[in-house]
């Protein structure tokens, strides 16, 4: 009887310690999309994705890539939302033409099925510095911090963890097919509709997947997602500093006209907003602030047109220096620069728009009192709208930019214009 009672207590121990066998996956495949630059936006993006994932029962998540790479911070968070994920997870370098470089590589490598489509391509992972030279010793030390979360991410995943460390060191790229041969990647498909059939059966997080016959539930970002991942685009960001710059020139050159300022304010505070999740050259800034500091002169002086255009060379220094920061960059991040085109159009659109303005106030300022504006100093018109201190004024029957010299004048009240500078009356209250 003992010996009975010793064998199965012994079998029952070799039951418990066996390896339970993979459950086989029910519920939803949940799909995600990640295109550009890597942010904090996308980071967001993804930690929503896979808690919607959680808490609707889904089998899997897929996450359609398409990237050259982003912040350091951002891929990292990414990275530990991958691995520490309840949901298995699938990166799906897709479509034909799409790349995982850089921080990409991080993220295709972090995932439990890391997959391709054909004429795409994976890598190019070293340290990059963006305008700046830095030493062999802190090149070899970013490069080493690169490798080493590569590779233990790659070998987390059981893959391979050799290439992965070369992809950082070497820069190397590989295609598809290339990545799958070597162990890279654990997919090639052409579309999701051919990667869910690869999955089929496979075993994923402890799970037996059965993607084909799941409901598919596409999660895309939010509408604040959306806008933040797009002015995150180092042209968008520009484009709507360099904005501010024009609107402020507009509202200078016709006080009076409130839509220019709070839209110039509304620029460059969605300008900022995007600069802070870039690797931004602060110094460059300082520049562009030089350069409308520049134009302003030049426009409240009324002085000489070289005012203007000496404008220029700090904003265009500050356009090209934009991304170019003074301390090393991460190697998760790519080659950020703004398009040399479109900083030649804005320059010649600021040059352009202030020396139009400048001509108009030079010319007024020129014309003799009889023949020109001078001749409405001392002349009574009407406040068309309030002036606190800017507004518009009729006078002679026609509309002008106003400044009120004598405290608050409401709109219908009478002015009288006491002087003309360029093309701004200053006017006191008619009762005054």
């Amino acid at each position: 009887m003992k010996r009975y009672l010793l064998l199965l207590l012994l079998l029952s121990l070799l039951w418990a310690a066996a390896p339970l066998p993979a459950q086989a996956a029910d519920g939803p495949v949940v799909l995600l999309e990640i295109e550009g630059v890597i942010n904090p936006f996308t980071t967001r993006y993804l930690e929503r994705g896979l808690r919607l994932a959680e808490q609707r029962g889904a089998q899997l998540v897929i996450i359609t890539l398409d990237t050259p790479g982003g912040l350091e911070t951002a891929m990292r968070e990414m990275v530990q939302l991958l691995l520490d994920s309840p949901v298995p997870t699938a990166v799906f370098v897709a479509p034909g033409g799409a790349r995982a470089t850089s921080a990409g590589l991080f993220i295709l490598l972090a995932a439990d099925v890391a997959a391709m489509a054909p004429a795409t391509h994976v890598g190019a992972a070293h340290p990059v510095p963006l305008g700046t030279e830095i030493s062999d010793v802190m090149d070899a030390k970013m490069t080493s911090d690169a490798a080493a979360l590569v590779r233990s991410v790659a070998a987390q995943r059981g893959r391979n963890a050799d290439w992965a460390e070369r992809a950082v060191r070497e820069n190397l790229s590989v295609t598809a097919a290339e990545a799958l041969e070597i162990n890279v990647i654990d997919v090639v498909a052409d579309d999701l509709d051919a990667l869910l059939r690869q999955l089929e059966g496979r075993e994923a997080g402890n799970r037996t997947l059965r993607p084909l016959g799941a409901t598919r539930q596409v999660q895309r970002m939010n509408f604040s997602e959306r806008f933040f991942h797009i002015i995150t685009e180092p042209n968008i960001a520009y484009l709507l500093l360099s904005l501010g710059t024009l609107l402020v020139l507009a509202e200078l050159a016709d006080p009076g006209l409130s839509v220019a300022g709070v839209g110039a304010v509304v620029a460059y505070i969605v300008a900022f907003m995007a600069l802070g999740s870039l690797p931004v050259n602060w110094a460059a800034i300082a520049l562009l602030v030089l350069s409308v500091v520049f134009f302003v002169v030049g426009l409240l002086t009324d002085t000489e047109i070289v005012v203007s255009i000496a404008g220029l060379v700090p904003f265009i220094l500050g356009s090209l220096l934009l991304f170019a920061p003074f301390t090393p960059t991460s190697p998760a991040v790519p080659v950020v620069r703004v398009n040399p085109w479109l900083i030649g159009l804005m320059a010649l659109a600021i040059l352009a728009f202030s020396l139009l303005v400048l001509r108009a106030v030079i010319a007024a300022s020129r014309r003799p009192p009889q023949a020109g504006a001078q001749r409405l100093v001392g002349m009574v018109g009407v406040a068309l709208t309030d002036l606190a201190p800017t507004g518009q004024v009729r006078v002679d029957l026609q509309d002008w930019s106003a400044v009120s010299v004598s405290g608050a004048i409401r709109a219908g009240e009478a002015v009288r214009v006491e002087r003309i500078t360029g093309v701004r009356l200053y006017v006191t209250s008619h009762e005054s």
